[in-house]
């Protein structure tokens, strides 16, 4: 999971690469602070030049629920990117 801060976007340019140049699938976390100007997924999508199959997931990891649908998001793009049917 790559954890985005659109205040520092940059920042995150060398995990998405690193993950990109292993063929390692990822989801990307997006973490929305109060006060912080709001970004949709598809502005960070484009921002980051991400594949159209990368999750991009809005999120405030300071509130356990919200980084556990982040969690989520991974283990299903994981489950389903090699090939296995995710459980319903």
């Amino acid at each position: 999971m790559v954890l985005a801060d659109t205040r520092r976007l940059a920042d995150s340019f060398p995990s998405v690469d690193y993950f990109e140049r292993h063929g390692i699938p990822f989801v990307v976390g997006v973490n929305c602070f109060e006060g912080a100007r709001r970004y949709t997924s598809d502005a960070v999508r484009q921002a980051l030049d991400l594949d159209p199959d990368v999750p991009v997931v809005l999120c405030d990891v300071r509130q356990r629920h919200s980084g556990k649908l982040v969690l989520i998001a991974l283990v299903e793009h994981v489950a389903g990117y090699h090939g296995h049917p995710v459980p319903a």
